[in-house]
C-alpha cells in the first residue's frame, strides 16, 4: 500500500496507550459471554471478517433543502474522495469497498484510478448512475422522469447512462450497479400511474440486457422526494415486482431512510429474503420525514432488528444471500470522515450483538409461542455492550483502538483544509 493518511506511528502511540485497558475490558466481557455459552473471540473473528462500503459522495458535507454549509478540507474530486475513504479504513478497518457515483466520479483512466485506490487497501463497491438530476451539457431534462420518461429520447439518455456506469464499472472492478431513479408525481393525474411503471420497465430491461453475467443490479425504493405524490419505485412491493420481472440477476436494495415512519424494516428484509431478491442495504437512519441520517443515531435497536434477520437469513440461505453493504449519509453538520467512522462502528456492534442471538433458544421460545423468552433472548442480545470486541477487532486488523482520538489528534482535517481548495456555498434546493 502507499503512504496511508494517517501516521501508523501516531497508531501505534495510541494503541500502545489503550492496550492495557483494552484486555482488561475484553477479557471481563469474555467471561460473561463465557457463562452464556458465547465464545468471545468467536464473536470477534465474525466483526473481523465484516465489512460495509462507504459511499464516495459521503466525504463531503451533504446538504438540506435549504442551504449546504461547506466544511474546510472537504474533498473536491475522486481522487480527495479517496484519500479520505482511505482514513476511515485505515482507523475502521470495517470499510474496504468504495462506492462511486457517476458522473461525479468521472476520470479519463479508469485502470489508474483502480490502482490509486488498491495502493489504499481499497477496492470499489457498486458503482451507482444519476439520472435524478440533470448535468451540464446533457441534452434533454429529467425534470419530468428520467427511465419512466415519456419522452423517449430521455429514456434512451438515461439507459445510456446506466449502460456507461456498467463499462466503467467493469473496469475498476465492480460487480455491480445501483439504480436509484427520482421519478414521479408532484399531482395527481400528471401521468398515468400504471403506463409509467410500464416505461421504467422496458427501460430498464434494456440496462439489465447489458450486465456482465457475474453481476447484479440493485433496485433502490423511496417513498417519496423529489417527487411528493408518487414514486415509480416506491416500495418494497414495486421494487420486488420490477426485480421478477427484470430477472435473476437483479435484486432489490433496501434504503433505511426511505421508508415511511414506523415502517417494519426487518420484515422487509424477511420477505425479500424469501423472494431470494435481498440484494443490499444503504444504512442510515432517519426520525421526520428525513433520510440519510447517521446510522444507528435515532433507532439503534431497529438496526440490530435488521441484522438479527439478516443472521436468519444467513443460516436459512435458501435461494441465496450475498447482500452489499454500504453506508448512505448525509452529513450536515459533523465532519463526514468522523460520521461514518462511527456509523461503521455501529453497523459492526449491531451485527455482532445479532451474532450473539441464542438461535436455538430464540426458535423454541418462538415454536412454543413463549413470547416474553424470545423477546427477552433478543434484548438480552442487544443489551450486551460489545464496543471492547470491535476495538480489539480493529486493534488486531492494524486499525485505531480509539479512532475518534486519533483521527483528531492527526490534525488530518486541518491539514487538507490548507492543501484543498475550498468548496462553494450551496443554495439547497427550495
Amino acid at each position: 500500500m502507499t503512504n496511508m493518511p494517517i501516521s501508523a506511528e501516531l497508531v501505534a502511540e495510541h494503541n500502545a496507550a489503550s492496550r492495557d485497558a483494552l484486555s482488561d475490558e475484553y477479557d471481563s466481557l469474555g467471561r460473561k459471554l463465557g457463562r452464556r455459552g458465547i465464545a468471545i473471540d468467536a464473536i470477534k473473528e465474525k466483526v473481523k471478517s465484516f465489512g460495509v462500503a462507504v459511499p464516495s459522495w459521503g466525504t463531503g458535507r451533504g446538504g438540506t433543502r435549504f442551504a449546504k454549509f461547506p466544511l474546510a478540507g472537504e474533498p473536491t474530486n475522486i481522487h480527495e474522495k479517496l484519500e479520505d475513504c482511505a482514513v476511515i479504513h485505515q482507523l475502521g478497518r470495517s470499510t474496504p469497498g468504495v462506492s462511486p457515483h457517476f458522473p461525479w466520479d468521472c476520470v479519463d483512466d479508469y485502470t489508474a484510478l483502480r490502482e490509486e485506490a488498491n495502493a489504499y487497501g481499497l477496492v470499489f463497491d457498486a458503482v451507482n448512475s444519476n439520472t435524478f438530476q440533470d448535468q451540464p451539457g446533457q441534452a434533454h431534462t429529467y425534470a419530468t422522469g428520467s427511465l419512466s420518461s415519456t419522452v423517449e429520447a430521455t429514456r434512451q439518455q438515461a439507459i445510456d447512462h446506466n449502460v456507461e456506469c456498467i463499462e466503467i464499472g467493469k473496469q475498476i472492478g465492480s460487480k455491480a450497479l445501483t439504480v436509484w431513479v427520482g421519478d414521479g408525481t408532484n399531482f395527481p393525474g400528471q401521468q398515468d400511474l400504471g403506463r409509467s411503471f410500464d416505461r421504467y420497465l422496458a427501460a430498464a430491461s434494456q440496462v439489465y440486457s447489458a450486465l456482465p453475467g457475474d453481476w447484479k443490479m440493485m433496485l433502490e425504493h423511496k417513498m417519496f422526494e423529489p417527487a411528493f405524490y408518487s414514486s415509480v419505485i416506491s416500495d418494497w412491493g414495486s421494487s420486488l415486482m420490477a426485480a421478477q420481472q427484470l430477472g435473476d440477476q437483479c435484486k432489490c436494495l433496501v434504503d433505511l431512510g426511505h421508508h415511511a415512519p414506523n415502517v417494519n424494516i426487518e420484515q422487509i428484509v424477511a420477505r425479500l429474503h424469501h423472494a431470494g431478491k435481498l440484494g443490499g442495504f444503504h444504512f442510515n437512519d432517519s426520525k421526520y420525514g428525513d433520510d440519510d441520517l447517521d446510522s444507528g443515531s435515532i433507532n439503534p435497536h431497529q438496526l440490530f432488528l435488521v441484522f438479527n434477520e439478516l443472521i436468519e437469513a444467513e443460516l436459512s440461505p435458501g435461494k441465496g444471500f450475498d447482500p452489499s453493504y454500504m453506508i448512505d449519509q448525509s452529513h450536515n453538520v459533523t465532519d463526514p470522515i468522523e460520521s461514518m467512522l462511527s456509523s461503521a462502528e455501529t453497523i459492526a456492534g449491531c451485527y455482532a450483538r445479532a451474532a450473539m442471538v441464542d438461535r436455538d433458544a430464540l426458535h423454541a421460545a418462538q415454536d412454543g409461542n413463549d413470547v416474553m423468552l424470545a423477546f427477552r433472548t433478543l434484548r438480552t442480545a442487544y443489551e450486551t455492550d460489545v464496543t471492547p470486541i470491535l476495538a480489539m477487532a480493529r486493534d488486531e486488523l492494524g486499525g485505531a483502538i480509539d479512532w475518534l482520538g486519533v483521527y483528531r489528534s492527526s490534525k488530518y482535517r486541518d491539514r487538507k483544509a490548507q492543501e484543498r481548495k475550498a468548496v462553494g456555498l450551496g443554495a439547497g434546493i427550495v
